[in-house]
């Protein structure tokens, strides 16, 4: 048996040989595994139901010889969001650190787990300073990583060759996780939490604010989950890194999913389940804050922006990453 990644059952972490005893008594017993992971055993393959580690085995499916057996479904309880992502954040604490921008999804993350976090950024990036308010009313351990543009210069070869799509919103996003996980490895950790997954189950985006049917728009960018996991575990492999994604736990999935649409924006602020969370945590001002993206937070666009435009590409940043694609 090869087991990548985490595995519980009914909120208990199993330990490997624990996996190993289950499926010698039950080859279906993946069926109602929880956790991140993927396994092979015996000419089967199964990962977890949204396969965040970004294997190339089909989410959420068992497959044995060819033939899928089952569709993964962890039988969880319907919690309320708070308790769904107090139990989501605990089974993912060991050994791990807080990706840390400053918003409200992950310092929501890291008042709930009480690790140490790290923040990443080209210098006078704006998240340095909303992370480091958000780590000091903590009182959190909080690394900050100035990225010079030598250093993203030289990653951005090594990042396209990672990511399956070379398109300049995956090169940005997977160019900020790749210095994210850069610090993380350097300070021993090899879990990375992160917020993604709570602008798809709650609203995130600027085009939610306009959405005019915001119910089947969440459940169109939530089907984009898993390509987003390839896209991202890919640079976190190149430093011997994972990412966790509490927000996408079936726990926190199911209490969202039974939140009304309707609810989720209000003043032109989307998240507001989440907001109403984070104020019992964290300061005013960060649990209602508007942020950009960490792409934009952190200065890594403008940078991709500038090198297009230096190098030619003064309309297109794609025509820039294929010109460096070109040159690997």
């Amino acid at each position: 048996m090869r087991l990548v990644g985490w595995v519980e059952s009914g909120g208990h972490l199993l330990t490997g040989e624990r996996v190993a005893d289950l499926l010698r008594k039950d080859p279906l017993a993946p069926l109602g595994f929880g956790g991140e992971f993927t396994l092979e055993w015996d000419g089967c393959t199964c990962t977890d139901p949204l396969g965040v580690l970004g294997s190339p085995f089909p989410p959420g499916v068992l497959v044995c010889d060819g033939t899928a057996r089952g569709t993964v479904a962890p039988d969880v309880p319907d919690l309320e969001l708070e308790p769904a992502l107090q139990v989501s954040v605990a089974l993912r604490r060991d050994g791990g650190v807080v990706a840390l921008s400053g918003g409200v999804d992950s310092a929501l993350l890291a008042a709930l787990a009480g690790l140490p976090c790290v923040t990443v950024g080209m210098e006078g990036s704006p998240d340095f300073l909303w992370a480091e308010q958000v780590a000091s009313f903590l009182g959190l351990p909080h690394r900050r990583v100035v990225i010079s543009p030598e250093e993203a210069d030289r990653a951005i070869p090594a990042v396209l060759r990672a990511i399956p799509r070379k398109a300049p919103l995956d090169l940005s996003i997977a160019l900020t996780l790749f210095f994210v996980c850069r610090a993380a490895a350097e300070e021993g950790y090899r879990r990375v939490l992160c917020g993604q997954g709570a602008d798809e189950l709650f609203a995130g985006y600027a085009r939610h604010r306009e959405s005019t049917d915001l119910a089947s728009d969440l459940r169109r960018d939530f089907s984009g989950i898993h390509a987003q996991a390839v896209r991202d575990q890919a640079v976190a492999r190149l430093h011997a890194t994972s990412l966790s994604y509490p927000y996408l736990d079936p726990r926190v999935v199911r209490a969202a999913g039974r939140i009304p649409a309707g609810v989720l924006v209000a003043g032109g602020v989307g998240k507001q389940p989440l907001r109403a969370i984070a104020a019992r945590h964290l300061p005013a001002e960060v649990a209602g804050r508007g942020k950009k993206a960490m792409q934009y937070g952190s200065g890594i666009w403008r940078h991709l922006l500038r090198r297009a435009r230096e190098n030619g590409y003064k309309r297109s940043v794609q025509g820039y990453l294929d010109w460096v694609t070109r040159g690997q």
